[in-house]
């Protein structure tokens, strides 16, 4: 992907699955994203979607071809009919009121006025559009488990950096109650310390219940069953080199989204020249092959059969003049459809320029914030230092030392959160520019 990393930190050691044990290998982000993609249940109906758009195209490309069927039929007629037309003058036949006939009947269209070949193209086109957005579920997957997948290893580094204020704290409140027993400090700055130690511990089990939903949220998209252990460290992105123009049109000239759009337009356009053929005469082939049986006859001459071959070929034309305004209404109906997918597909444009620029921005912030926290980290460790220092020499405060431990554990805290959010940000772009497909 030019000009765009993605992180892959961490290492992912999977349990089983369904009692079916899981490749050694999937120990990374792709292998995440390899068996989500194999096992997600929207993926899996997307692409049944995808297939019932292809089955559509097939009857669209079906009703060109010559159609055979068996008809069949008995008839009662008020009056005696002949068996079978005559084929020269004063030929005896055979009459009656009860006629079986069977046909084996073929019918081939020769025009339609266009309406089968626009109904086709509409069909392959939804056919491409249904491909498409499996494409776009399948990029909006790799995302949503790539943004987890950060998500957690933030929060595993979160978990692990309160864990260490909350050793830092026992350890100060160890030398604190020290310098009380021997009456150098103050019984309030112990309790201020098991104040704070509490607050830590209290925000510990909180980010713990965090990290314990964000692994829901992840099996719930690996599918039913899955199970994997998280271990591994978060490391920022690559910059992003391409301006956001070039990007926004990267993303309208190949997002799986943008091209369902057009293709659901064109679609659209098809199924209007589609109604307006409602218009035109149908002209179609004819022929069959088939028997017909007097049953009970009142006229039988001897020597003539009850049965007889019947064989016809010929063509048909239908004209329509009058529908009471049902090939007009459709024909509105179909373009006040038109114009909807128009829109839709301006208002798509714009959605796509706004999800690229948010992206984009989102991205430089993080990496900015990244920089920024990275020195306030080595700032705040070193004024922690000093005022440990200071007061275990007596020439500090407990509030001093617990200000700057606070400073610090927020400044990690900071550090982290831009570290999953510029990794987010990165998976995020390549969603909205539609780079991230598997």
């Amino acid at each position: 992907m030019p000009g765009h990393v993605q992180a892959e930190s961490g290492e992912l050691a999977a349990n089983t699955i369904a009692g079916t044990p899981l490749a050694k290998d999937r120990n990374s982000l792709q292998s995440l994203i390899a068996y989500a993609l194999a096992h997600n249940p929207e993926v899996a109906a997307t692409s049944f979607d995808g297939q019932a758009a292809a089955a559509r195209t097939q009857a669209a490309q079906g009703a060109l071809l010559p159609r055979i069927t068996i008809e069949g039929g008995y008839t009662r007629y008020g009056d005696d009919l002949r068996l079978t037309a005559a084929r020269y003058n004063g030929e005896p036949g055979v009459f009656g009121d009860n006629i079986l006939a069977a046909d084996l009947v073929l019918r081939l269209p020769l025009y339609t006025g266009g309406r089968l070949t626009a109904e086709m193209r509409a069909a392959e086109l939804l056919e491409a559009s249904a491909g498409q957005r499996l494409a776009r579920s399948r990029g909006e997957l790799v995302y949503n488990v790539s943004s987890l997948y950060y998500s957690q290893l933030a929060q595993v580094r979160l978990i692990e950096s309160l864990n260490f204020s909350a050793e830092t704290l026992t350890s100060q409140l160890e030398r604190v109650n020290a310098l009380i027993a021997g009456r150098k400090a103050a019984k309030v700055d112990a309790l201020r310390t098991e104040v704070k130690l509490a607050d830590i511990r209290q925000r510990l089990l909180r980010e713990k219940n965090n990290l314990d939903v964000q692994r829901q949220a992840l099996l719930n998209l690996m599918g039913a069953g899955a199970d994997y252990v998280l271990t591994g460290t978060l490391n920022p992105p690559a910059a992003e080199t391409r301006d956001l123009e070039t990007l926004v049109g990267a993303a309208l000239a190949r997002r799986p989204d943008a091209l369902a759009a057009r293709a659901d337009f064109q679609a659209q356009m098809a199924r209007v020249e589609a109604a307006r053929a409602g218009h035109q005469p149908t002209v179609n082939l004819v022929g069959s092959v088939g028997n017909r049986i007097m049953n009970q006859p009142t006229q039988h001459p001897a020597g003539l059969q009850t049965n007889d071959d019947v064989t016809r070929i010929g063509i048909t034309f239908e004209m329509p003049l009058y529908e009471g305004g049902r090939t007009n209404a459709r024909v509105d109906e179909e373009n006040a459809k038109f114009g909807a997918q128009r829109e839709r597909l301006v208002k798509l444009q714009l959605q796509i320029r706004l999800e690229v620029a948010t992206a984009y921005t989102n991205m430089a912030s993080a990496l900015e914030r990244l920089a920024s926290t990275g020195k306030v980290i080595d700032l705040g460790t070193e004024s922690l230092r000093i005022e440990q220092e200071k007061y275990a020499l007596l020439r500090g405060t407990a509030l001093d030392v617990l200000d700057a431990q606070s400073a610090l554990l927020d400044a990690q805290t900071n550090h982290i959160r831009a570290l999953a959010d510029a990794n987010a940000a990165a998976a995020q772009l390549a969603l909205a520019t539609g780079e991230n497909l598997p």
